[in-house]
């Protein structure tokens, strides 16, 4: 069996579940653009990137590093300090 086969035959790793604490991310993500008056297509003009970026970490198909989170924070004029605090008293990840 060649290697290129040996790959299709491999089973892909589960997603891990989605935590509380990523959970409640995305949730306040997306009631801070709403709650701004923001479409995802505006946030996305404002960071320069793709509605669809805003789409994935909205619907947390894709993760935000620290950068990100500020750069988000700044375009949708919430404070990320407030938004990490709220998270660390959330429960477990």
């Amino acid at each position: 069996m060649g290697l290129a086969a040996y790959h299709l035959t491999v089973c892909p790793m589960p997603r891990s579940s989605r935590s509380p604490r990523q959970a409640r991310l995305q949730e306040l993500l997306v009631v801070g653009r709403t709650a701004a008056g923001l479409s995802q297509e505006e946030v996305a003009r404002r960071l320069r990137r793709p509605q669809s970026f805003v789409s994935k970490y909205e619907s947390g198909e894709r993760r935000l590093d620290v950068v990100e989170l500020i750069e988000i924070a700044e375009a949708i004029g919430f404070d990320a300090c407030k938004l990490v605090a709220d998270l660390a008293g959330s429960g477990q990840s």
